[in-house]
């Protein structure tokens, strides 16, 4: 269990609401949902958003011979093309390319042309710009499948992370098109977000829309809205978590899937635990023969039972069975807890027999919710094996008694607790199985005054601690579970990731080159604003974002992929 140094307490003030934001809305509160990312800590909302400022030997290849990464062009044809008159936009020498997807670990010179790689060479390329990465290894850029943090700030903290495409999968968002509104322009990472269910629910049960759970204020659509709304000034709607859905409301969910993907939804986002007691077997197969019918990926937070209980797990287990739809387990170790080994178990025999399904951790010994989360209604203290003293005020780190704990729950429903539950062994367990994704699970950084958990390092800290000083996973694997195995898991439904986490000719130019001997997260839950040690460049779309392990002022390449992404056709 992570160790945390005890801070002085310290009372939150009490939120203040204005009418637009439909105060008291305990259900937006708890919609925080999505893994609780509600955009409170038991401070006041609307403070101001604020942001710190192959592995073969054929030597030069161009882009236009290999239209597609990894493709298997004449390489003689290839190598004959020259390079562009006066050189390549930007050429990375001397460094230590690995690209776990074709294998290739050896000294390089990396050539990038119109925001592609161009070419990769054992010998001197010429650019009209060179950045000597001697002595570093330049891998693909990591891939985040599970960030709740479309924010100038998350953004910026993960790009110091080596990040270069973060995505909000568990969650979503819906309507999609008003995702991460806030980055238009000034985004540093590329991003995107899958078809938020939880957003849809509140939509159909309450009549409330709320796109992602940054969004504010939230918006009444129609009577049921307006008295949603009404409602709430006297006490806490919470039909959306604890209501069936009638059959005329399933089609209503269904229409609004199918419209989440038209708009570009990158699959679909089920955070299941958090409306346990509403969605019944109808419902959740409803949500199945979608993601099926339209193949894409279902990004689920199984139901979480008493430590250990498999049932979650095995409920989509089985749906995806039936269904054929693909599936995507979040936090494995963080649901399985102490049957971690089991979990991994039962989906390596799933896929074996042909079940889509992969998984993925955070390397973090915690979780991070809203203190009003579903979860915390029920035993949690024998779902999770931990008392009050293991949870902690995530605004201040003050740890909580009986009486402090009901208390909050009661006057902050917004605010994030960090609970710590999980055993070091169950993380190592998960990270020694052979295709495991590495995620952050970022909650949304909103302000440098309002604390989260720590999970901007998570990639360092996996490098860092789990490669260099524990030995768990070598080098390349380790890059392997953030780069290629996160663009293998959308590629088939969504071909913009077909040419990402690759260094390929003709891959997207998206790289971090780091320092493999002094790489390190350095976030933590007392500061957890801290960009990492060791990443000292970092490429998006051809462009440099970091360079010597500090932010380019001006640089905002990023793009949502949303607008790029093609969903699956209709079976």
């Amino acid at each position: 269990m992570t160790e945390i140094t005890r801070t002085s307490a310290r009372r939150p003030e009490r939120p203040q609401f204005r009418a637009t934001r439909l105060p008291a809305l305990g259900l937006l509160a708890a919609i925080a949902l999505l893994h609780g990312c509600s955009r409170s800590a038991g401070v006041a909302p609307g403070v101001r958003l604020d942001t710190p400022t192959d592995a073969d030997e054929v030597g030069l290849v161009r882009l236009a011979e290999r239209p597609a990464a990894g493709s298997s062009d004449d390489a003689d044809a290839a190598a004959k093309t020259e390079a562009p008159t006066g050189g390549y936009d930007l050429v990375l020498t001397g460094g230590r390319v690995i690209d776990p997807d074709s294998g290739l670990d050896a000294t390089r010179d990396v050539a990038i042309e119109d925001g592609h790689i161009a070419a990769i060479s054992p010998e001197p390329l010429v650019g009209r710009e060179t950045l000597d990465v001697s002595g570093l290894v330049v891998a693909p850029g990591f891939i985040d499948l599970h960030s709740h943090s479309p924010t100038p700030l998350g953004q910026h903290y993960q790009l110091l992370d080596g990040v270069t495409t973060a995505l909000e999968l568990e969650a979503g968002a819906y309507p999609v098109e008003q995702f991460a509104t806030d980055l238009q322009g000034r985004a540093l990472l590329h991003h995107g977000t899958s078809v938020g269910y939880g957003s849809i629910r509140l939509e159909v049960k309450s009549g409330i829309r709320r796109p992602h759970i940054l969004s504010e204020p939230m918006e009444p659509l129609g009577l049921r809205g307006y008295w949603t709304a009404a409602r709430s000034l006297f006490t806490t709607p919470n039909e959306v978590f604890v209501e069936r859905s009638t059959p005329a409301e399933r089609d209503r969910l269904r229409a609004r899937l199918h419209d989440g993907l038209d708009q570009g939804g990158l699959g679909i986002g089920l955070p299941l635990d958090y409306f346990s007691e509403a969605i019944d077997d109808a419902e959740l197969e409803m949500v199945f023969e979608v993601a099926a019918e339209r193949r894409v990926p279902l990004f689920i937070h199984v139901r979480r039972g008493v430590n250990g209980d498999p049932a979650g797990l095995r409920e989509v287990l089985t749906l995806a069975r039936r269904t054929g739809a693909s599936i995507h387990i979040c936090h494995i170790q963080h649901n399985a807890m102490r049957n971690t080994a089991l979990f991994l178990a039962e989906i390596r025999a799933a896929r074996a027999e042909g079940v889509d399904v992969t998984t993925e951790l955070l390397p973090y010994n915690a979780g991070s919710a809203p203190i009003s989360s579903a979860v915390f209604a029920r035993d949690w203290r024998t779902i999770f094996d931990i008392d009050y003293g293991d949870v902690e005020w995530a605004a201040t780190g003050e740890r909580f008694d009986e009486n402090t704990w009901n208390e909050y729950r009661a006057r902050f429903p917004e605010g994030q607790v960090i609970h710590h539950y999980v055993d070091e062994q169950w993380t190592r367990t998960a990270l020694r199985e052979p295709g495991v994704l590495v995620v952050s699970d970022l909650l949304p950084m909103v302000a440098p005054d309002r604390k989260v958990a720590p999970h901007n390092g998570a990639f360092s800290r996996v490098l860092g601690r789990y490669v260099r000083e524990k030995g768990v996973l070598s080098l390349s694997e380790a890059l392997g579970r953030m780069t290629i195995l996160p663009a293998r898991r959308l590629e088939s439904a969504f071909p913009v990731f077909r040419r990402k986490g690759r260094v390929q000719v003709g891959a997207d130019a998206d790289l971090t080159v780091f320092d493999p001997e002094t790489i390190r997260d350095r976030a933590s839950y007392q500061d957890p604003f801290q960009g990492s040690d060791g990443i000292a460049h970092v490429v998006v779309g051809g462009q440099i974002v970091v360079r010597d392990g500090t932010r380019v002022p001006g640089a905002f390449p990023g793009r949502s992929l949303v607008t790029l992404a093609s969903p699956g056709p209709a079976r």
